[in-house]
């Protein structure tokens, strides 16, 4: 799971975004596609606070970094979740 760090568009990421990203990396390591939802909210809340937007290309790359290893039912399960976590965020703002 460590590889997604080599990612070369990650290089000139701001390092508090890395390090939010790191973090759901982590906490996301095993879990289902159901299981994420949380710690996504978590993620987004948490780079809120501290006045942080993810581009939607961050965004898809924190995606793929989840998907990693994944089957393609599992990735198809993230993809829902992380289309109610952006639909609950649509709703906040």
């Amino acid at each position: 799971m460590n590889e997604w760090m080599n990612n070369p568009q990650l290089k000139n990421l701001d390092p508090i975004k890395m390090e939010l990203i790191h973090r759901a990396a982590e906490q996301t390591q095993g879990k289902s596609g159901r299981d994420m939802a949380p710690i996504m909210m978590a993620l987004i809340t948490t780079a809120n606070k501290k006045g942080i937007r993810f581009t939607s290309e961050e965004i898809g790359l924190i995606l793929d970094i989840l998907k990693e290893g994944k089957s393609k039912e599992e990735q198809a399960q993230i993809d829902r979740t992380i289309q109610m976590v952006q639909g609950l965020i649509k709703k906040n703002t």
